[in-house]
C-alpha cells in the first residue's frame, strides 16, 4: 500500500509547528513502515550557531527528525488520534555522515514492537542514498492533559 502525505496532512497529524516541525513529505507509508522527507536548509534556526563557516545539521535534530516520521506512522493510527508522541529511549544512535544546508534527508521508519503502549522503532536518515544516521528509537503515545 503506498501512500503519500503532504505538509497540509502532516500538520493535521503532528502536533509540531515552528521551528520544531522536521518532516516535509511522507512518500510511503503502511501499517508498521513509513518513508518521509525532511529538506534540510540554510534557513534553519540552528545553523546560526552550528556551525558558522562550516553548517551542519545537529546529531539530535537528525534524531528529532526521524521521530517526528515515525510520529506521523503512529498518529495516524486511529488508537492514538488526538495524543502527542513522547521519546521513551534511544539505542544504538549512530551517525555516519554530517548532514550539510542544501541535504534532502529520505527518512525510513518501521516499527519493530510494540508491547503495552510502548513501542520500538528502526529509524535511518539517508542522503543521496547514503547512510547518514540510524538508530533504534522507543515511544509511546498520551492523552494531552493541560
Amino acid at each position: 500500500m503506498k501512500n503519500e502525505m503532504t505538509i497540509e496532512k502532516i500538520l493535521n497529524v503532528l502536533p509540531h509547528r515552528f521551528p520544531f516541525l522536521l518532516v516535509d513529505k511522507i512518500l510511503s507509508y503502511e501499517e508498521n513502515k513509513i518513508t518521509g522527507i525532511k529538506n534540510v536548509t540554510i534557513n534553519e534556526p540552528f545553523f546560526q550557531g552550528h556551525f558558522p563557516g562550516y553548517p551542519v545539521m545537529p546529531g539530535v535534530l537528525v534524531i528529532e527528525a526521524m521521530a517526528q516520521v515515525g510520529g506521523v506512522l503512529m498518529l495516524s493510527k486511529e488508537e492514538n488520534k488526538g495524543k502527542i508522541p513522547l521519546f521513551a529511549g534511544i539505542d544504538k544512535a549512530r551517525f555516519k555522515k554530517p548532514v550539510h544546508p542544501g541535504d534532502q534527508l529520505k527518512i525510513k521508519v518501521e516499527i519493530i514492537k510494540m508491547i503495552k503502549g510502548i513501542g520500538k522503532a528502526r529509524a535511518e536518515a539517508f542522503v543521496d542514498d547514503n547512510l547518514v544516521a540510524s538508530a533504534e528509537l522507543m515511544f509511546t503515545a498520551v492523552k494531552l492533559e493541560r
